[in-house]
């Protein structure tokens, strides 16, 4: 694909990067430099997003690298596909020696993401689609508001405000971009990006998520952590009938007066609560979504995981 435009945002950078887009954008039209100064990520994707002038914008940090098809297989994707509003690719983590196991079981579990269906139902374990490798309808993402910003992970944020408007989702199958792993990444620097951000506004939107009304909830796990993370949806006023845990010693007391049952409860129950999982040692959701569907407990319907 050779009909694009590259807008760089220069966030203030104190290296060559300005110098070096500058010389590139004197000898190619398609490279529009955009020096706003130091505003912030968030910032420098807004003014990006105003500034493009194409119906498709594709997002991508500056140190990762692109599959040289990319551009045109999502174009066409979406171009084929007039109902999804964004599309992501799968990814690949480089330098392989710096990634640890929990991203890389994170990234095993996301490129497991692709149609729009695992992007409703798994959206509030975590971030489904890895932001750099997304291309998204710019009108829908602008009628939305743009990205925002706040004490909360933008990228994640505003895949949830797209899934809460009715805006599908989905993902190629193919890796179209190589993400770097660095210790410098905002996501292991900034507080925005941290555990207890993430809690917040996954709560904030799985409170509005309709599946919600109207129906019992049992939270699948009893353990300290896990209650911790599941305050901020009681703060909501979604308190649960039940907690489930598979623990001899947890099972039988009672947690603010709610009972603490074992998984064979579910089974029991005429009326089946909605079941949100929010144990996230590795394999752990695995494991309990097959126990739930041995049950007759159908994702999404019965049951959503929640990181």
């Amino acid at each position: 694909m050779k009909d694009y435009e590259l807008v760089a945002v220069d966030d203030g950078s104190t290296d060559d990067s300005a110098a070096i887009l500058r010389d590139y954008a004197a000898r190619d039209g398609r490279i529009r430099l955009l020096q706003p100064g130091r505003g912030g990520v968030v910032a420098a994707m807004n003014h990006a997003l105003a500034a493009a002038r194409a119906p498709l914008v594709a997002r991508m940090d500056a140190d990762d690298i692109m599959h040289p098809e990319r551009l045109a297989r999502q174009a066409a994707f979406l171009d084929n596909n007039p109902d999804i509003a964004l599309l992501g690719s799968r990814v690949r983590l480089f330098p392989e020696e710096l990634v640890q196991d929990g991203f890389r079981e994170y990234i095993r579990w996301q490129n497991g993401c692709l149609n729009s269906a695992d992007m409703r139902d798994e959206i509030y374990v975590e971030l489904p689609i890895a932001h750099p490798s997304v291309m998204f309808r710019r009108e829908t993402v602008m009628a939305l508001g743009g990205y925002r910003d706040g004490d909360f992970p933008e990228d994640y944020e505003l895949l949830l405000r797209l899934h809460h408007a009715g805006e599908r989702m989905a993902k190629l199958e193919e890796v179209l971009l190589h993400w770097r792993e660095g210790e410098g990444r905002l996501t292991r620097t900034d507080p925005r990006y941290g555990r207890e951000a993430f809690d917040r506004i996954r709560a904030e939107y799985l409170a509005l998520d309709p599946r919600l009304a109207g129906r019992h909830l049992a939270f699948w796990g009893a353990g300290r952590k896990t209650r911790k993370r599941c305050a901020h949806l009681i703060g909501y006023g979604h308190a649960p009938s039940a907690w489930i845990d598979i623990d001899p010693n947890k099972i039988g007391n009672r947690l603010n007066g709610v009972p603490v049952v074992g998984p064979e409860w579910l089974a029991a129950q005429e009326e089946r609560p909605l079941v949100l999982g929010y144990v996230s040692n590795h394999g752990a959701r695995d494991l309990i979504a097959a126990e739930l569907e041995a049950m007759g407990y159908r994702r999404g319907l019965d049951y959503l995981m929640v990181g």
